[in-house]
């Protein structure tokens, strides 16, 4: 499966009836739910990364893409937005995209 893919299932998956569908229960709570629920899996795959658990990481990263991909949904930001500000940055610095952030 492709982040494209996983996009497309969880935008089908918005219209969902919340008793059915985690991520129409999910999108159903609203913004703020989405964003915190993306943040202790990302807490959650800092944990594991630092105990070297690969495996773990590995599955807690899964989470991690998935609910970023829910919060992106619940506030109307296509995957394709967010893939195209990467492609905008391709071949530029890390440092000096920072950088440029600060003017």
């Amino acid at each position: 499966m492709t982040l494209d893919d996983l996009a497309a299932l969880i935008a089908a998956r918005a219209d969902a009836d919340p008793e059915t569908s985690w991520t129409a229960k999910l999108l159903a709570k609203g913004p703020e739910k989405c964003a915190e629920k993306f943040g202790e899996e990302a807490v959650e795959a800092i944990i594991e990364a630092v105990k070297g658990d690969t495996e773990a990481l590995t599955s807690e990263a899964a989470d991690v893409l998935f609910h970023l991909l829910v919060l992106l949904q619940s506030r109307g930001v296509a995957l394709s937005d967010v893939m195209a500000e990467l492609a905008r940055r391709q071949g530029t610095s890390g440092l000096a995209e920072k950088a440029a952030r600060k003017t």
